[in-house]
């Protein structure tokens, strides 16, 4: 009779053991499902990328900073080795932004190119990518304008392109055809692929800020951003550069599909007027911050 009491006690625990196991699976069921978030990754600027190549295959290196909406362009070194100074300065103002990332508001993004004429540095300094300024030897004079292939690539640019083109008092060759350059070309294409709201190109020596403008007159928006960039590092403001006729320039073809460009000129061949050129840069990206 025990052991028949004992098997019944062993049986009804069984049975509530089986029974609490299945109440206890059927109510996990109705639980929600625990997803693990994946946690993003922190983007670390500047994101590096290749534009294009130049004749003798060196990169042409572009270097961007956020991701906003708004696209705000710097361009050195489209005349080479013959305005150093241009590219030295676009690496200058990389490194300050490499220090100070917070620079950059949150609705803009600003690529530094610095240099759009690799062969005319190279020509120079018998070194790629970043240099020093006691990198330069002395004399180098005209040296390193042009492309390897003696093309001035601020002629090769569609607004009011002839093949032959002039710079002071000199003719240069302006390619055999609009873009007829890889380096032409591919700030072509990076622009538009881009779309950028405006586009600064460094050049020297003048010490001033120049609008630009093709056959359609001088856009709106381009005065307001040489405006502002002038009253901010203290260079002249010029609307319109009439040294000399100049046909083919990249800032003229902005200007003719509507995107407003202008050229600041650094005060010589040397300095980098850097801290002009960081306050002009600022200012503007305090303009289109607050548009």
């Amino acid at each position: 009779m025990r052991n028949f009491l004992n098997a019944k006690v062993v049986g009804g625990i069984s049975a509530l053991v089986v029974l609490g196991l299945i109440l206890f699976f059927a109510m996990r069921k109705d639980d929600p499902e625990v997803v693990p978030v994946a946690n993003t990754p922190e983007i670390t600027y500047p994101i590096k990328s290749v534009i294009g190549k130049s004749v003798e295959g060196r990169e042409i290196e572009a270097f961007k900073y956020g991701n906003g909406k708004t696209h705000l362009v710097f361009v050195g070194g489209v005349h080479g080795g013959y305005e150093w100074n241009s590219i030295l300065l676009s690496y200058e103002i990389k490194d300050y932004l490499d220090a100070n990332p917070g620079l950059v508001p949150e609705n803009i993004t600003l690529t530094i190119i610095p240099s759009a004429n690799p062969d005319g540095m190279y020509k120079i300094v018998k070194k790629e990518g970043r240099f020093l300024a006691t990198d330069i030897p002395a004399g180098t004079n005209s040296i390193g304008r042009f492309n390897a292939n003696a093309v001035d690539l601020n002629r090769n640019f569609d607004c009011k392109w002839q093949p032959k083109s002039t710079w002071q008092n000199k003719t240069v060759s302006a390619g055999a055809k609009v873009f007829s350059e890889p380096e032409s070309l591919g700030i072509r294409d990076f622009v538009m692929s881009n779309n950028p709201v405006a586009v600064v190109f460094w050049h020297s020596q003048s010490g001033a800020v120049y609008a630009s403008q093709c056959e359609d007159g001088i856009l709106p928006e381009t005065l307001s951003i040489m405006n502002v960039f002038a009253k901010a590092s203290g260079y002249k403001a010029v609307p319109k550069f009439d040294a000399y006729q100049t046909t083919g320039d990249a800032e003229s073809w902005l200007a003719k599909i509507g995107i407003p460009s202008i050229t600041v000129e650094l005060k010589n061949h040397q300095d980098t007027d850097f801290k002009e050129n960081l306050a002009g840069l600022q200012a503007l990206l305090k303009y289109y911050a607050d548009k």
